[in-house]
Formats: structure tokens, C-alpha cells, sequence
């Protein structure tokens, strides 16, 4: 679950361009990547998260940007790590099945 620092149960209210979003049951494996890929935005003043307690299941991430919704941002960073993890869970099922070939070919060799 996401909610926005300054959110109720009609949206958010305050400065859109700088939001803390709490987002239920990660850590730093997401939190780690999504920084990664948000910082590469150049509309991205700063992004950072933290994890409140190591024994919560959550984190505070901080979105800042120079213009562009937080909500904006952080819905294209989703999306970009999305991709991102696509392209890599297919180049690794391809570089299985390359070997799995290869080694095939050099057991009917010998």
C-alpha cells in the first residue's frame, strides 16, 4: 500500500512537488532500486528513503522534484524499475537456455 505523507481518504493536499509516501510491507530491496531509477529523472531535486525500524515491514520514501507531481514520479519510477526487471528475468531465461544448448552440443560430442 502507498500513502502520501500529506494524503486523506480524497487525495493529497499541500506541495505536490515534495511527498514522503509510506509504502507497506517493503524494505531497502525496493526501496534501494526505486531510488536508483528516480534519481536518474533529471525533474528529481532528491530522493531518499528510509526504514523507520528494522523490525517494521515498511518505508518512508522522499520524493522532491523541480516541477513535475511526486505522485507523477514515483508512478514512472515504478514503471521504469518494472521494465528494468523484465529485461533482465528475460536476458537471464535466455542466457539458461544458451547454455542449456551448449551443453547439450558438447554431450553428444564426447
Amino acid at each position: 500500500m502507498i500513502q502520501g505523507e500529506n494524503s486523506s481518504d480524497t487525495g493529497f493536499w499541500g506541495d505536490n512537488k515534495s511527498l514522503t509516501f509510506v509504502l507497506e510491507g517493503e524494505d531497502h530491496t525496493l526501496g534501494n532500486a526505486l531510488r536508483y531509477i528516480i534519481m536518474k529523472n533529471p525533474d528529481v531535486e532528491f530522493c531518499g528513503y528510509n526504514v523507520p525500524h528494522p523490525t517494521e515491514s515498511r518505508i518512508n520514501f522522499r520524493i522532491q522534484s523541480r516541477g513535475r507531481p511526486a505522485v507523477e514520479i514515483l508512478k514512472q519510477g515504478l514503471q521504469d524499475l518494472s521494465q528494468t526487471c523484465d529485461h533482465v528475468l528475460a536476458t537471464f531465461d535466455q542466457a539458461v537456455k544458451d547454455y542449456k544448448g551448449d551443453s547439450e552440443i558438447k554431450m553428444e560430442t564426447d
